[in-house]
């Protein structure tokens, strides 16, 4: 009995020093595991360098036709004739549409003949009257019937040039909303005409810089629509008040528009002057990790690792950055010129991660940039 208990014992023995031994090779495999270094990360890389850029302020504008207008019809009636194409150009006063007016020149050639008998009896009684043999209300009543009978005749020639439509102003006209033969009531609408050289931009900027919205002032828009084209205007005025829910105030510059590209209600990022240049550190967009406790940048350099050899490595540093061109951004505090900065590659990086840089391709980092396809 004494012996089957020593043996079951030296049996459990050697059960719980396998298992001991076991454990203790998984946490040594552990602990060369943790101990792992990952490959380094590929990146690009630039040197962070000083720049002066204009204190300038971008902002959301929208156009607006300088002369814009839907021609309608003055007076009702029937269209008898149409002499223009959607979408073409036209000059002031050229005729659009005319409507129908036969009436109104029968009405006409009654009317003139009128007037021609009343300008003879005019004339006769001006003769009798200076001969003493009609009176002198007599003479009256005529000449008044004559006055009367050219003022018919000029009313009804008024008609008939209010019955021929035709452009207000030089433009460029829209799609046609009237129909050969249709009758028109006075103030249908026939075809939306607007004057696009040049056009004017409305944008809205804080009331802390209204000083600087002067008169005269240079702004400069782009449209998402219009790829790197760039349209120069100039301020031509500023709203007298100043919205009370926002504190935003009304400005509208001028802007040439000899190509027509730049359509009334198109969207446009508007930038414009806000002070004196000012000195900055200028990096790609795509070198900023944006975050809501704040934004950062990763600096490359020398960084020991925990078997305190050293090695090419990245730490983070914060930085403040105000307004962008193009490409880039501007970096105000938090970065020296000389810091090898990454470019691209950011989003996969940590604090003391190894890097190997490779420059051979590089993301944009242009003011003004031109998209391939443009």
């Amino acid at each position: 009995m004494a012996k089957r208990m020593l043996l079951m014992l030296g049996v459990v023995v050697i059960v719980i020093a396998g298992l001991g031994y076991y454990k203790t090779l998984q946490i040594q495999a552990a602990v060369k595991a943790h101990s792992f270094q990952p490959p380094p990360e590929a990146i690009t890389t630039i040197v962070a360098e000083k720049a002066t850029w204009p204190a300038t302020m971008s902002v959301v504008g929208s156009t607006l036709a300088i002369h814009g207008v839907t021609v309608s019809a003055d007076l009702p009636g029937t269209i008898s004739s149409i002499s223009f194409d959607s979408g073409r150009s036209v000059q002031q006063g050229e005729v659009l549409v005319e409507l129908d007016t036969r009436q109104e020149r029968a009405q006409l050639a009654a009317m003139e003949a009128q007037r021609d008998l009343a300008k003879i009896n005019h004339q006769r009684m001006q003769q009798l009257v200076n001969e003493g043999v009609i009176s002198r209300q007599d003479y009256d009543k005529a000449m008044a019937e004559q006055k009367q009978t050219e003022a018919n005749v000029a009313e009804i020639r008024a008609t008939i040039a209010r019955k021929t439509i035709r452009a207000p102003f030089s433009g460029v006209l829209g799609l046609r909303q009237a129909n050969l033969g249709q009758y028109l009531a006075a103030g249908a609408p026939i075809v939306p005409l607007q004057s696009l050289n040049p056009i004017y931009v409305n944008f809205s900027v804080p009331q802390q810089v209204i000083a600087q919205m002067k008169p005269g002032h240079t702004v400069r828009l782009r449209s998402d629509s219009l790829g790197n084209v760039e349209f120069t205007g100039k301020i031509n005025a500023v709203d007298s008040v100043v919205d009370s829910a926002t504190r935003n105030v009304q400005v509208q510059a001028t802007v040439p528009n000899p190509q027509g590209k730049l359509r009334p209600g198109m969207f446009v990022n508007v930038e414009v002057g806000v002070g004196e240049q000012r000195t900055i550190i200028p990096l790609p967009a795509s070198a900023i990790s944006y975050a809501p406790f704040g934004d950062s940048v990763f600096i490359v350099g020398d960084v020991k690792g925990p078997d305190g050899k050293s090695f090419r490595g990245v730490h983070q540093q914060f930085v403040k950055v105000e307004g962008a061109r193009g490409d880039q951004v501007a970096v105000v505090s938090g970065l020296n010129p000389g810091d090898e900065v990454v470019t691209s590659g950011v989003f996969k990086l940590r604090n003391g991660a190894a890097v190997a840089v490779n420059n051979k391709v590089q993301p944009g980092n242009s003011t003004a940039p031109r998209p391939e396809d443009n």
